[in-house]
């Protein structure tokens, strides 16, 4: 298959940032447990997100 005919794999671009993010041990904990709260459960990006989404339109 000629180059420009190839598909590309993975996410395709976004106008975003990648961030990359360390959470304490408790955190994480809580963060996962609260996830699971849902359905459907959101990924940790998404549900760190929503939360983010919830407390900028306050």
């Amino acid at each position: 298959m000629p180059e420009k005919e190839k598909k590309r794999v993975g996410r395709p671009p976004i106008n975003s940032t990648s961030i990359n993010l360390r959470l304490a041990p408790d955190l994480l904990s809580w963060l996962d447990a609260e996830r699971a709260k849902l359905d459907p459960e959101p990924s940790r990006p998404e549900f760190i997100r929503q939360i983010i989404e919830a407390r900028r339109s306050t």
